[in-house]
């Protein structure tokens, strides 16, 4: 297992700890025993607890609950159903205390291996729900598995699995049915909408990796780029290969990517970070309640190169495991950290074994990275029914880097240089955000394209043609597409303040004139947009071509945050001043750094 298990006796519980950083989806339920069980152990001695006010006060609660629910089973009108009513029960105490503890039954602990492991058993594509056509689709099979070998395709309409028809069926029902046992076959039956045909094919499932690392590769100075998607099983090992390899081949600086990485191991981001720094630091220490579970992270090996600049590119969606490797390359003066400021998870969670083969993901510590910091963004308060509550930058306190550079505990990693992605126009989410009726339009354009053109150039110069975006264009409009744009929105908001105010008469001219510039315009809007949207289409037609891997290198060309990656590390002057301290970088680019 990538999780390092410490067994703990806790009132005959045995705490399989394992510091998984990742976050949290399921939905919660369990049974009537479960409670009784956990009434036994609140009963016994308590001295963990606090004391016996706090004991007395724990079972007594707990006997108010089993009692309200025996009525209820007993005399309520209907026949309850306890998987529910004390689910619902259950849902409501968890979410009083963190989003990141949750609890698995049986049928959902599989949910929880794939998130640690990053592996399941099944055909390996990504499958969405066509609004259009009212059908799950294939929208994108993954390299090397199951779903590309036997040829499926993007747009390709699921009809049935084995004899069963998928008509109706919702994308969980149809992905719990592509799944199954290692080594099954069935037959897959799919309409491919390019030529109307009707298709079988015979798949074996088997188990499915999904690459923690989609794409890495050298750029024409010699400066290396690898995106890291997750901290999952041995994904240090493969981030280790590819930087070797590029290293070999005459990488010069290094480019990782944790944008939207939401976690996963910690010991997986401490090996990352070993190999750019010496053996023997003590990079991450968990505290918590239970002493014995605490522990600290220290790295056992000589790295792999400890003088090559690197650069650490991260968003608001870079969390807990992310944000370790990032904040203590950032604490041990080791890269340069641009980007967002990330999401600011500063806890530890470790599984812990429920009666009936369920797993409740316990949030028990949060954790310190070199500096002593703790980067929580979150104070989770208990209250009726929960409440957040964002720690304010005027509350966090200084800590200081190996080198002396003051950085700061809570609100996540900030970046030592911040660097904002361009915005997506609002005409673009509507074509593209999966769920929207809007979004077919794109998707069936795509998919005719696809069928037209056996190959395509390389995935890192590909881009459509001008006339190829004309034709999208036309479908676009005759598609009769529309959405609803901010602006004007927030026009008509703002008219209904001011006629209620009383001023819309003296400013009736204004927003009549304002209201003619801020007219719906589909084709003005696609023209205005058009090198965002030609960028979206071509990504998506690589990746129907050359996969992840392609679709990751395609982006590259016009993504902002990795170009001053890149242009950071050609300039080793530059680099080495934001590592100074005292020092207050910016990008010429960018002004001066944001505190928001």
């Amino acid at each position: 297992m990538f999780y390092v298990h410490k067994t703990v006796s806790l009132h005959n519980i045995s705490l399989y700890i394992s510091h998984y950083m990742g976050k949290p989806f399921a939905k919660m339920r369990t049974r009537i025993l479960l409670l009784t069980a956990v009434l036994a152990l609140c009963s016994a001695p308590a001295a963990a607890q606090g004391g016996k006010d706090h004991t007395f006060t724990v079972g007594k609660n707990m006997q108010v609950f089993n009692e309200i629910y025996g009525y209820l089973d007993l005399m309520y009108v209907d026949t309850l159903d306890a998987d529910e009513v004390v689910g619902t029960a259950i849902n409501s105490m968890l979410r009083s205390l963190d989003p990141y503890t949750v609890y698995y039954p049986e049928e959902e602990v599989k949910n929880l291996r794939t998130m640690i492991t990053g592996r399941y058993v099944g055909i390996g594509a990504v499958i969405r729900y066509n609004q259009q056509l009212e059908r799950v689709v294939i929208d994108e099979p993954y390299a090397g598995n199951p779903a590309a070998e036997v040829g499926l395709k993007k747009g390709d309409i699921i009809l049935s699995i084995d004899d069963s028809t998928m008509t109706g069926k919702t994308v969980s029902e149809v992905s719990s049915r592509l799944r199954g046992d290692a080594g099954t076959t069935f037959v897959l039956k799919v309409k491919r909408p390019s030529t109307g045909k009707e298709m079988e094919f015979r798949i074996t499932r088997r188990s499915v990796d999904m690459p923690a690392v989609p794409y890495y590769g050298l750029n024409k100075d010699k400066i290396g780029y690898l995106s890291l998607t997750s901290f999952t099983e041995d994904c240090s090992k493969e981030v280790r290969r590819a930087f070797v390899e590029m290293k070999q081949k005459g990488m010069k600086g290094f480019v990782l990517d944790l944008r939207n990485n939401g976690g996963g191991s910690l010991s997986e981001a401490v090996n990352i970070v070993n190999m750019f720094v010496p053996k023997g630091l003590t990079l991450v220490k968990t505290r918590g309640k239970l002493k014995r579970a605490n522990n600290d992270y220290v790295t056992t090996v000589d790295p792999i190169d400890s003088v090559m600049p690197v650069v650490v590119i991260v968003n608001g969606e870079s969390a807990s495991a992310s944000e370790i490797t990032c904040g203590s390359l950032q604490d041990l003066d080791r890269a340069v950290v641009i980007g967002t400021r990330t999401y600011g998870k500063g806890l530890v969670q470790v599984p812990v074994d429920i009666s009936y083969n369920g797993q409740l993901k316990l949030t028990t510590g949060k954790y310190y990275i070199p500096s002593g910091r703790c980067i929580q963004a979150i104070n989770y308060r208990h209250a009726r029914g929960g409440y957040t509550e964002h720690i304010p930058d005027s509350l966090t306190r200084v800590f200081h880097t190996a080198g002396g550079r003051e950085v700061r505990d809570g609100g996540g990693i900030k970046p030592d240089i911040e660097v904002k992605p361009d915005s997506l126009p609002n005409i673009a989410y509507y074509l593209t955000v999966s769920g929207l009726d809007s979004t077919e339009v794109l998707l069936n354009y795509e998919v005719d394209y696809i069928a037209s053109h056996p190959t395509i150039g390389a995935p890192g110069e590909f881009e459509i043609s001008d006339a190829d975006y004309e034709e999208f264009k036309r479908r676009v409009i005759e598609s009769g597409f529309t959405y609803d744009p901010e602006s004007e929105r927030a026009l008509k908001q703002l008219k209904k303040i001011v006629e209620f105010e009383g001023y819309y008469d003296d400013a009736k001219a204004e927003f009549e004139a304002l209201e003619k510039k801020l007219k719906h315009d589909i084709a003005r809007d696609l023209d205005m947009h058009r090198d965002v949207l030609k960028d979206i289409i071509s990504n998506d037609i690589v990746a129907a071509y050359h996969f992840q891997a392609g679709a990751v290198e395609n982006s590259l060309k016009h993504d902002k945050q990795v170009q001053e990656a890149y242009d950071l590390i050609k300039d080793r002057a530059r680099y080495k001043a934001v590592l100074e301290p005292g020092a207050a970088p910016t990008l010429p680019s960018q002004g001066e750094e944001n505190d928001g």
